[in-house]
């Protein structure tokens, strides 16, 4: 594999739908369900990956959001973190991928801004499980999901303490630029990205096309503001597949795989290099951004 951060600001790529998604569309629903396939029947793994790789994006995501230790406890799954993650690399493997990220999620204990002990406790999950990933074949890491900044920041703080891989972080946002949780914004989120030195700044939106672009042209001039520059990532999450809806709407703007073609575009506009089909998308979703982004160069640096 190549080292991801000689093509920072070069070129644009796109990365793997979640395999949860797949697996979910075979009856496989619940974490625990899926981390038991994983950890039990990997080639489970390897087929959704399969079609993944035929829609032909450049970085693979591995499917390992839930190894830090306590959310391994809460899926009865403690200390088969290490299993886990080789085989979620064992899964990805067949496929020769260019890049490849593994996801961490968010560990869901409480947080306490206010009492060390609190963040220390959180900042230990993540570098738990970012030392899950010692000496392997990962070119980055890529904290996910994220609602807050506090969150965030512990993860951050985490995975700096354990390795110096690049780091992708993502939080999720509304169309007005709130995170997810309601505490906080976008804005906050990307000034904690760039105190503690992610290499690329995300967000999730299932925000409509013009919108998530606003999000992003405004992402990219608030770090230029600050000189820093990060490469950009949009996850623009895919809501319930539904064969009689005959047209996007606010709540799913992204209804069919070919609504790709036209976000793709605007978000390479507003300066995105990483691009991402993800909610309930399929290997179409990730086909179409791939199709529509295939040889061209990421936007200038600001």
């Amino acid at each position: 594999m190549a080292d991801i951060a000689l093509r920072f600001f070069k070129d644009m790529l796109v990365l793997s739908s979640p395999v949860a998604a797949a697996l979910d569309r075979q009856g496989i629903n619940t974490p625990r369900d899926q981390a038991l396939t994983l950890l039990l029947e990997p080639e489970t793994i390897e087929e959704a990956y399969r079609l993944e790789a035929v829609a032909g994006p450049q970085c693979f995501v591995l499917p390992t959001a839930d190894l830090t230790p306590a959310r391994l406890a809460k899926l009865s799954m403690d200390g088969k973190g290490a299993e886990l993650a080789a085989n979620a690399l064992t899964a990805v493997a067949p496929f020769k991928p260019q890049h490849v990220l593994a996801e961490i999620g968010p560990c869901g204990l409480p947080l306490d801004p206010s009492s060390k002990a609190s963040l220390v406790e959180n900042r230990d999950q993540y570098a738990r499980a970012a030392h899950l990933f010692d000496g392997c074949a990962v070119d980055a890491l890529f904290l996910n999901g994220f609602t807050a900044a506090d969150d965030l920041k512990c993860a951050l703080m985490g995975v700096r303490k354990a390795c110096d891989l690049p780091v992708f972080a993502s939080v999720d946002v509304r169309a007005d630029g709130m995170l997810a949780s309601g505490r906080g914004t976008l804005v906050d989120a990307a000034d904690v990205m760039a105190e503690f030195e992610a290499a690329v700044a995300g967000f999730a939106t299932a925000a409509v096309p013009a919108e998530a672009a606003h999000l992003a042209s405004s992402l990219r001039a608030h770090l230029a503001q600050h000189g820093t520059e990060l490469c950009l990532l949009v996850s623009l999450e895919v809501g319930a597949r539904d064969a009689k809806q005959q047209g996007p709407t606010d709540e799913n703007p992204y209804y069919a795989p070919d609504t790709m073609m036209a976000a793709a575009a605007a978000l390479r506009a507003a300066g995105v290099q990483f691009l991402r089909a993800a909610g309930n998308a399929t290997p179409a979703y990730t086909g179409v951004l791939s199709a529509t982004v295939a040889g061209l160069d990421a936007p200038a640096e600001v």
